[in-house]
């Protein structure tokens, strides 16, 4: 497991540079969350990546018994705007939904809409995110077969209204409704796309 985390922030730094903070968090059942910051400067972002949910591939829940090596393994990552909100506080709410697997049994694959139930930082108008594929900012990790690669999944904050009407027309509708209306998706004070 241990082998497997380093392997992971080692391929989170080629990507992403080094980390400039992090944070321990360790829900009651389940192994140890870290949630690494990442600032670009240049480009004016702050970045916050998972470490931890990799470690033990994702059961299907409607397995008898979970697999210990064989099954999807993610990290989740969160893009925003720096300077524009205390998006700092969103560690513990990323923690929460890194430990979804553990805890609640689901596999977080994209299309899937992850909810923390509460504003994801001070003020912000998002409470849930929509999980995006894989392979962009951050390339996949194989391991060792028979072990699945570790995914980093882009996390897009929704609105509630957006939330809902993914609900109903599916999340690619949703992402065509952004990348037609421009949205600035690592905008954390942004309002809800136009929706019909």
């Amino acid at each position: 497991m241990g082998e497997i985390l380093a392997l992971v922030e080692a391929r989170l730094r080629t990507a992403l540079g080094e980390p400039d903070a992090r944070a321990a968090i360790t829900f009651l059942g389940t192994d140890r969350i870290e949630v690494l910051r990442f600032v670009d400067a240049d480009a004016g972002l702050v970045r916050y990546a998972t470490l931890g949910m990799s470690a033990q591939p994702m059961a299907d829940p409607t397995s008898a018994l979970a697999d210990p090596v064989k099954g999807p393994r993610a990290e989740l990552v969160l893009s925003v705007r720096s300077g524009l909100a205390e998006t700092d506080k969103v560690l513990r709410p990323l923690a929460v939904l890194a430990a979804t697997p553990q805890v609640e049994g689901v596999v977080v694959a994209p299309g899937a809409s992850l909810d923390v139930g509460e504003p994801l930082w001070p003020g912000a108008p998002f409470s849930s995110v929509l999980v995006a594929e894989s392979g962009g900012l951050v390339e996949d990790l194989e391991l060792d077969e028979p072990m699945d690669p570790v995914r980093f999944l882009p996390l897009l904050p929704m609105t509630s209204n957006e939330a809902a009407w993914k609900r109903v027309h599916g999340a690619q509708a949703l992402e065509e409704r952004w990348l037609v209306n421009g949205t600035d998706l690592r905008d954390p004070s942004r309002r809800s796309v136009t929706l019909d």
